[in-house]
């Protein structure tokens, strides 16, 4: 009788075991792979990194951070998400973050978004949660002179982005969303020089301290007359250089330009001062672009 009782002992535990493996198997992941295949990002440095998110009924819920090489391959490309989460999710957004950081909640820097749709989502900077522009339509005009320097000394030594004499705005740019500025640069034997930040293309920009002590018209653009950077030289004649217009993270992560740089144009060598020249769309040379699947 002792061995019945311990055979029917034996068996009930097996059909508990059995029923427990069976239990486990219909079981629903706990978590699902989110993953990103992103062109065109760029090293951010050490201070900050790249955060998708997810839009979860209508709340964003973070997918994981990521930091790019000088070649533009990210970290990580495949982002475990809770599974119920991200069966909801109905939106990815790309941000920049300042690392570390204390914050749970995302920035306004918002820089990739796209709808999901059958599970895909065409992540790209013209998205409304990204910077609802793609830039393809931005114009700009430039002229070389240096108000700031009085009459007819050193005139190819300063560029404004204007579009007429008597000044007028020489650029065609949208409203950024918060998160955002517009920068303008003059690139001087390789080395990229600001001439301000901006967010109104018809009031002067920050200030470089690059320009002399007469005054300047309320437009973006700078004189390179004093407070030289390192292995530059000003006064300074820009013919042959290059000037540019960029789209900057706000808080900066770099005092180069961003990886944005939807105008640009290249000084003839034979460029005249006081004279109205075009910039070039650069839009779609530099745009990211990508996709999260989930």
């Amino acid at each position: 009788m002792k061995t019945t009782k311990n055979l029917s002992l034996v068996g009930l535990f097996m059909v508990a075991l059995l029923a427990s493996c069976t239990n486990d198997s219909n079981e629903s992941p706990k978590t699902q792979n989110l993953t990103l295949n992103i062109n065109g990002l760029e090293d951010l440095g050490p201070n900050y990194k790249y955060e998708g998110w997810i839009m979860v009924d209508g709340k964003p819920a973070t997918a994981g951070t990521f930091s790019v090489n000088s070649n533009g391959v990210l970290s990580q490309t495949s982002f475990p998400i809770a599974a119920g989460n991200l069966s909801k999710a109905t939106k990815f957004i790309l941000t920049i973050e300042p690392f570390p950081d204390s914050n749970p909640a995302p920035t306004d820097t918002h820089l990739l978004a796209g709808d999901f749709t059958s599970n895909n989502a065409v992540l790209t900077i013209g998205a409304p949660e990204a910077l609802a522009n793609n830039f393809t339509g931005a114009k700009g005009k430039y002229v070389l002179a240096t108000p700031s320097d009085g009459d007819n000394n050193n005139e190819k030594s300063g560029l404004w982005f204007i579009g007429s004499l008597p000044p007028t705005a020489g650029l065609e740019l949208p409203t950024l969303p918060a998160g955002w500025k517009y920068e303008g640069w003059v690139v001087i034997n390789g080395s990229p020089i600001t001439t301000g930040t901006f967010t109104n293309i018809s009031g002067a920009d920050g200030v470089s301290g690059f320009s002399g002590t007469m005054g300047t018209p309320p437009f973006p653009g700078e004189d390179f007359i004093k407070n030289a950077p390192a292995g530059v030289s000003f006064p300074t004649d820009l013919s042959g250089k290059t000037a540019v217009i960029s789209i900057e993270p706000f808080p900066d992560n770099s005092t180069k330009p961003f990886l944005l740089k939807p105008l640009l144009a290249s000084i003839s060598t034979t460029a005249m001062d006081h004279v109205v020249y075009s910039m070039t769309n650069n839009a779609g040379a530099t745009s990211p672009t990508g996709t999260a699947k989930k």
